[in-house]
């Protein structure tokens, strides 16, 4: 699999190349948008990584000139900017996906890996035990049983589900989903496990959702919390 880096801040970058390099994925690196643009249409990538204030042409002008060019490599999003209004611009875009600075490299890898699932399948789902997420049609099942989730406890189950198998921490959750002060983040947070759990664990003998004492959440199918 190749990936192209477009991020003009050096260290990023670097840090980039060599996390993805160790994950085994090829990757090229450029540091403006023209150099981008010429990469992308003379080079094959399989997903490209786009910081959003990249010179000479700017990562959303870039999303939408490759767009146009009806080029439908799956685009991330790379940022310091992470108000809602701009993660819709990104989007609009045509961005598949979009991640605030700072972020964790093991999110940005699962990010990865969603986008990277076979293009011939219909749909990207995520899943453990019985519990199903089709990433297209934003639809959870638990066995045969439909759940309804609100907004946002649909990012935040799709969020832990892309990290399943791993403690994930306020934090985290925070600064890829809502960018809040840090009390409040915990409060909200808190409540949405909490529905999150009524929703998905109540009536399932097998507890997906834990909380590791002292150190955040995780979706796994061994009971720890």
């Amino acid at each position: 699999m190749k990936i192209l880096v477009a991020e003009d801040d050096i260290k990023i970058s670097s840090f980039l190349s060599k996390g993805l390099a160790e994950e085994n994925y090829i990757v090229d690196c450029c540091f403006d948008g023209e150099e981008a643009l010429y990469l992308i249409e003379t080079n094959s990538y399989d997903l490209i990584i786009l910081d959003l204030m990249i010179p000479l042409i700017d990562g959303v002008s870039l999303c939408k000139i490759v767009r146009e060019k009806d080029i439908k490599i799956p685009i991330i999003m790379l940022t310091a900017k992470s108000s809602i209004e701009e993660k819709v611009i990104g989007l609009n875009s045509g961005a598949n996906d979009y991640i605030s600075k700072p972020f964790s490299f093991d999110e940005l890898i699962a990010r990865i890996k969603v986008q990277l699932r076979d293009g011939k399948a219909l749909t990207n789902i995520l899943k453990i035990d019985n519990l199903r997420l089709d990433c297209d049609k934003k639809a959870v099942t638990r066995g045969d049983r439909s759940i309804t989730l609100s907004s946002k406890e649909y990012i935040l189950l799709e969020y832990l589900l892309m990290n399943q198998g791993k403690v994930v921490t306020e934090d985290m959750i925070n600064n890829s989903l809502w960018n809040m002060d840090k009390e409040t983040a915990s409060n909200i947070i808190n409540v949405y496990i909490y529905r999150l759990r009524k929703k998905i664990d109540k009536e399932s003998d097998v507890k997906l959702i834990h909380t590791i004492r002292g150190m955040g959440y995780k979706v796994s199918q061994n009971n720890e919390s």
